[in-house]
């Protein structure tokens, strides 16, 4: 029975967890868009994303083993992909494969079940989007805590296992679609951040070390002598975490010089900096 999910990922259908993941991960390096500039990368890129989103996991890799490349219609699983176009989600269209839930044993509904997945929509704080955390979520007369990972955009879909509706001793998913709340503070592109923070004139002008939080913890960073209004100090790898790669964008801190009140200036020192000026 042919197994193309295993080809995708450059490994043996006997190969276990820690092997897969180690291969995912070499892949996705390789392939990562921001790194590879081919075009064929991005293709390359997502499907080595879905088959890691299908053998990664424990129920859904068990189901991939039964039925094998039978599952995509038996393409193998690179026809299927490119077959499905470029503005199709792989790893949507996985999991209503994968779903579990419905009948038939290949997901919720899909095969002549019932379809038991609900949805609903939640709002998540930025910070939480950032650094991951549980929420609590109401649906379907139940109140309960979800993870939250670490790096989710809005219009991402969540999918909790067990808390659909229930049907003759079935039961199907919850779908979340996850909105995050803007910020005040930081602003997001990508995977990287963006702070705008303010630089005492005296610091500015002389140098200086500032405390500034970031999501992860406090630091206290070095301004140079001569710092200039919007000049930007980059924080390596304190971004945000890309959910398929792990890799973490920088953090961008912008400089707001703050100038005095020239009222509250001493006169003497006024007038030495209008005559030097």
């Amino acid at each position: 029975m042919a197994k193309s999910l295993y080809e995708t990922l450059g490994v043996s259908e006997n190969a276990s967890a820690d092997e897969i993941k180690k291969s995912y991960r070499k892949l996705a390096r390789k392939y990562h868009p921001d790194i590879n500039k081919d075009e064929s990368a991005v293709d390359k890129f997502k499907e080595i994303n879905a088959a890691y989103e299908v053998l990664s996991d424990t129920e859904k890799k068990s189901q991939y083993d039964q039925y094998g490349d039978q599952m995509f219609g038996g393409q193998n699983f690179h026809d299927f992909a490119q077959g499905q176009g470029g503005g199709v989600d792989l790893d949507d269209i996985l999991r209503q494969m994968f779903g579990g839930g419905g009948g038939g044993g290949f997901g919720g509904g899909g095969f002549g079940g019932p379809n038991l997945d609900t949805q609903a929509r939640i709002t998540v704080p930025f910070l939480v989007s950032i650094l991951g955390g549980k929420h609590n979520v109401s649906a379907n007369g139940q109140s309960f805590d979800i993870k939250i990972p670490a790096g989710i955009k809005s219009a991402e879909t969540m999918r909790v296992r067990g808390k659909g509706k229930q049907y003759q001793g079935q039961v199907g998913d919850l779908l979340i679609q996850v909105e995050v709340a803007a910020s005040d503070e930081y602003e997001r592109k990508g995977d990287n951040l963006y702070k705008t923070f303010d630089v005492p004139l005296k610091e500015a002008l002389f140098g200086g070390k500032i405390a500034i939080e970031t999501p992860e913890k406090e630091v206290s960073l070095k301004v140079p002598q001569n710092t200039k209004n919007g000049q930007k100090f980059r924080l390596k790898g304190k971004g945000v975490a890309d959910r398929k790669t792990a890799m973490k964008g920088d953090l961008y801190l912008v400089a707001n010089v703050v100038l005095p009140n020239v009222d509250t200036l001493d006169e003497e020192l006024k007038t030495m900096i209008q005559e030097t000026l």
